[in-house]
């Protein structure tokens, strides 16, 4: 397949163009590097060994996009382009609509007007707000507790509407958990910038020297060692995950809704001790109070991937935590690691 990806080189959608190349698509990359490095689309043919077609646009320019699918002759596309902090999101809803609704908007319209009809949506687990449980299957309420999070849920049900009358021929709404690790060739990664909001990036951060400690916000929940148990999944099991997902699509012509994670809890304790473990760094921790909104326990249960399209999770928190230093050691010029 010719494979469009907005956001192409994010985080996650770096990764994704690996694996989808590496099967054999073809991937035309789509960014206006607002969260992500110039230098990706090299790191990516120094990594596969092929030129990506890179175009630099905004995901509102419905112009653009159209032109863009059209000349590549584009049979689906994978949407990742969104901002993602819940933080900001609060702190300026419009831009969040503006952006991740209306972005979304812009480019269904696109692919109506090249007649584009499969679509693979980066949703998020925070669409499930506060669960009554773990671990969360898809049926779950949804219970969205912030501005990003309703922002995901509705670029869902847009997804989903077109779908449901048949101006989508495919689509999949992909529900990640906590997404976490590097490309193992440590050429590409994760690269927040600012303070990193999510506690693998800073843990690494920490063990290079760029942080003094790491907070753990709650050592009192009801979990084996008192401290938030989450799912983290390999990044490089996510990006399988989405070229599974839009094969599944394409040869099937379904709408999906799925969650994407291990099915296991992994405490903030024992993700610290498994990257010692891995490394030999060890991080220096402090305890911090509760945050306002967190849940004690929070993970999935995949099944149905692995039921529609035979995806399950298989690297494990220790290739993740090696992984994840691996590159950040690498970036911060270290070079003494050996994991």
């Amino acid at each position: 397949m010719r494979v469009l990806l907005t956001g192409g080189t994010g985080y996650i959608g770096s990764h994704t163009a690996a694996a989808l190349a590496a099967r054999g698509h073809h991937i035309v990359l789509l960014d206006n590097f607002s969260n992500s490095e110039r230098d990706v689309p090299a790191r990516l043919q120094a990594l596969t060994g092929q030129s990506f077609p890179l175009i630099e646009a905004d995901i509102r320019d419905t112009e653009t996009l159209t032109r863009a699918l059209r000349d590549h002759e584009i049979d689906a596309v994978i949407h990742f382009a969104a901002l993602k902090a819940v933080g900001e999101s609060e702190a300026d809803p419009l831009l969040y609509y503006e952006m991740n609704i209306l972005g979304t908007i812009r480019l269904l319209q696109a692919m109506q007007a090249a007649n584009v009809a499969h679509i693979v949506f980066s949703s998020s687990a925070t669409v499930y707000g506060q669960p009554d449980s773990s671990p969360i299957l898809e049926d779950f309420p949804t219970r969205v507790e912030n501005i990003y999070g309703r922002t995901k849920l509705v670029m869902e049900d847009l997804i989903r509407d077109l779908a449901r009358t048949n101006k989508l021929s495919g689509a999949a709404n992909l529900r990640y958990f906590n997404p976490v690790g590097a490309h193992p060739s440590a050429l590409i990664g994760e690269t927040p910038r600012g303070v990193p909001n999510n506690l693998m990036p800073y843990l690494t951060q920490v063990a290079t020297g760029e942080r003094p400690h790491l907070n753990i916000f709650g050592n009192d929940y009801n979990t084996p060692d008192g401290t938030g148990v989450r799912d983290y999944i390999h990044v490089m099991d996510l990006a399988e995950a989405h070229a599974l997902a839009l094969e599944h699509i394409f040869a099937n012509n379904v709408s999906i809704t799925v969650n994407l994670g291990t099915g296991e809890g992994t405490s903030v304790l024992q993700l610290v001790r498994a990257f010692a473990r891995a490394t030999g760094r060890e991080i220096k921790t402090l305890i911090a109070p509760r945050r306002p909104g967190d849940v004690a326990s929070y993970y999935a249960n995949p099944a149905l991937a692995e039921k529609l399209f035979g995806w399950k999770a298989k690297l494990s928190v220790l290739d993740m935590c090696r992984d994840s230093w691996r590159w950040q050691a690498k970036r911060a010029g270290i070079n003494d690691v050996q994991v």
